[in-house]
């Protein structure tokens, strides 16, 4: 379950395609002030920088707009530990309606809606004149490498952070009560089931890892907006509430 929970969604009028497309799509032509960005380029450049610091990709998938002009795209990555594997976002757009963007993260999650979220962004970068793609991923992919660790280290820390039963069960019952996370109370049940009855051993230690791991698993019943916004807000949720019981 971990390793996949990156997710990219089209659902806003955007369709999912292959790499293979992408070698399709014309681009418009520059202007004095607007250089517009190929999206296999951003890809290509992404996987042979990556490659070169053996890092491997192992899943892609893609979501353009019927003119071309928008594109969506996650690159799961072989790097990881422990079972999670961290994964690149990105959107791209030759509209001028938004900027070049990457995200990292385990929790990756990109719509054609906007919705974009990650655990950090290496990247924001205008379409301007000035742009060097192969400096700004390579720029990029520096610092997604020296972010891992601390990724590593909040996984690891919510896997050490063993719950008693009690703990946990409070800390669900405010999930479902806090108005910040607005979490429809109907989960409530599966997110129980979830943690206290998992069906496969990984998820057997009572953590605030496998906790999470609950709630994000009782999330893909929702629709892809909301799902979104509540993944999004859960992480500072829990670590705020993080504290070796």
């Amino acid at each position: 379950m971990t390793a996949t929970q990156s997710t990219l969604i089209a659902h806003c009028g955007a369709s999912k395609v292959d790499r293979e497309f992408l070698k399709t799509l014309s681009v418009p032509e520059a202007t004095r002030t607007h250089q517009p960005v190929p999206h296999l380029q951003i890809v290509e450049a992404l996987i042979e920088t990556l490659t070169f610091r053996h890092i491997q990709v192992v899943r892609d998938e893609y979501a353009v707009t019927p003119d071309g002009m928008r594109c969506f795209g996650l690159l799961q990555l072989e790097y990881g530990f422990e079972g999670v594997q961290f994964a690149i976002g990105f959107r791209n757009s030759n509209d001028k309606s938004f900027r070049l963007v990457l995200t990292v993260g385990y929790r990756c999650i990109i719509c054609d809606n906007m919705a974009f979220k990650g655990d950090f962004t290496p990247v924001l970068a205008k379409h301007s004149k000035s742009l060097n793609l192969v400096d700004l991923i390579s720029v990029g992919v520096d610092k997604i490498q020296r972010n891992f660790e601390p990724l590593k280290i909040q996984i690891r820390d919510w896997r050490d952070c063993r719950l008693d039963d009690k703990s946990a069960k409070e800390i669900v019952y405010d999930a479902f009560l806090s108005s910040k996370l607005g979490l429809p109370g109907h989960l409530l049940s599966d997110v129980h089931e979830f943690y206290f009855n998992p069906q496969i051993d990984d998820f057997k230690p009572r953590t605030l890892w496998n906790l999470s791991n609950a709630f994000t698993s009782a999330f893909k019943e929702l629709k892809p907006v909301r799902q979104f916004q509540v993944t999004a807000k859960l992480g500072d949720f829990l670590e705020d509430r993080r504290m070796p019981f």
